[in-house]
């Protein structure tokens, strides 16, 4: 424990593993005697756990770190996390930043502030898995399962940042989970970088470990975040509609539905593979929430290749994009390939898919109307409304009602309601 209590604040960029070690790492900081506190309030201590995936996450990054010290000009910063991984003296040289910790050291965070020295052992043992999920929403948590990558996609800082693919057992992570669940959490987040490759190190698969989850008795539910459409099987698909816990509510990352982009990302998989998992779940899921990841202007794409990759969104029955413009990533081999495209090119290209991923969510809600769905509320309210979330990912709001608060409540889906 501290002689002195201090206080200590962090902000989360970046994906949901983040979210999820966060949540971790306040919590070791609560054990060592800090006093946490929101980031917009004053604190000792405040930690950024940065992402690397775009030039925009980086940015952010930069930004927050210089408005801490407009505020809070006595405070020490650290800076934790993929960002700090592959480019730690860009941060070092940051005359605002007191502390750079990367993805492998990070969890020594809270004996170098508990012991306020700018010396620390580093603790980088890449091979080393930690487990995690968040606390704080009554609702959702996310739970690690996975961490790092094999596959090396010719855009992609990841695997670099966070290292080769790693988990625990299937054993230890039901345990894990059922901490969280233990914790009051009505909904989990499966979280990782490539979820689907969960266990090989093991001998388990990832269809073993939703087997092992769906057996727990427990009145929740369970979400898979983004899954590779290579490693989400048939039977992965068949197993979720037969599920207790597991929700119709799949999020697969495309990136481009030109097979010549495809290869030149070094993805695994072709748009055939990928337009025969959106029919199957479809087949077998009819309502199911389909959520797809789209990459544009990478390097190559064509005016051609944009409108291939267009027309088969266009064709396919999904749910709404994540669509992000290319970022060039350092030392990536996409960031030195000819031919890549201008800014504004970029910029105009996700303009027209969001306005396609806009189009495919109206569809898609307005398939669902009349329906009864069973609806998560959540502590989230504004203006006399409070929100949840159906099985299949449709977000409602009803009038405020403290008594619904981490409730499953059946509703008739009306088009009013669904935001």
């Amino acid at each position: 424990m501290l002689k002195n209590e201090k206080s200590i604040a962090f902000h989360t960029l970046g994906c949901k593993l983040n979210f999820s070690e966060t949540s971790y790492l306040s919590r070791l900081c609560t054990k060592k005697g800090f006093r946490i506190v929101g980031f917009g309030k004053e604190a000792d201590f405040y930690v950024i756990h940065s992402c690397t995936v775009t030039e925009v996450a980086e940015k952010k990054c930069r930004t927050l770190i210089r408005s801490i010290k407009k505020r809070a000009p006595h405070s020490k910063t650290a800076v934790i996390g993929c960002y700090s991984e592959l480019r730690k003296a860009e941060l070092e040289a940051m005359p605002e930043v007191d502390f750079v910790l990367g993805t492998f050291d990070k969890y020594a965070l809270p004996d170098l502030l508990a012991d306020f020295s700018e010396k620390h052992h580093n603790q980088r043992d890449t091979s080393n898995f930690v487990p995690t999920f968040s606390s704080g929403d009554r609702t959702r948590t996310f739970l690690k399962i996975q961490d790092g990558c094999d596959y090396f996609c010719s855009y992609c800082a990841v695997p670099h940042a966070r290292g080769r693919s790693r988990s625990n057992t299937i054993a230890e992570t039901v345990a894990l989970a059922r901490q969280a669940m233990d914790a009051g959490a009505m909904e989990i987040v499966l979280a990782g970088v490539n979820v689907g490759d969960f266990g090989k190190q093991h001998g388990e698969t990832f269809l073993e470990l939703l087997q092992a989850l769906d057996a727990i008795e427990w009145d929740g539910r369970i979400r898979l975040s983004s899954i590779e459409p290579e490693l989400l099987s048939d039977e992965i698909i068949r197993f979720v509609a037969s599920s207790r816990h597991l929700m119709p509510h799949f999020h697969i990352p495309l990136q481009s539905g030109s097979d010549k982009i495809l290869k030149l990302m070094r993805r695994r998989y072709s748009r055939a593979l990928f337009a025969q998992r959106i029919e199957t779940i479809r087949q077998i899921l009819p309502f199911a929430c389909i959520a797809v990841d789209v990459i544009v202007g990478f390097p190559e794409e064509t005016e051609a290749d944009f409108l291939d990759t267009y027309n088969f969104l266009n064709d396919l029955e999904i749910s709404y994009l994540h669509v992000f413009p290319y970022s060039k990533r350092p030392n990536t081999p996409a960031a030195a390939m000819p031919n890549q495209v201008p800014p504004a090119q970029r910029k105009e290209r996700s303009k027209i898919l969001h306005r396609l991923s806009d189009e495919k969510k109206l569809q898609f809600i307005r398939s669902n109307i009349g329906r009864t769905e069973k609806v998560l509320f959540e502590s989230e309210h504004s203006k006399g409304n409070m929100y949840g979330f159906t099985r299949n990912y449709i977000k409602v709001a009803t009038a405020f009602d403290k008594s619904l608060i981490n409730k499953e409540v059946e509703v008739v889906l009306d088009e009013g309601d669904c935001c």
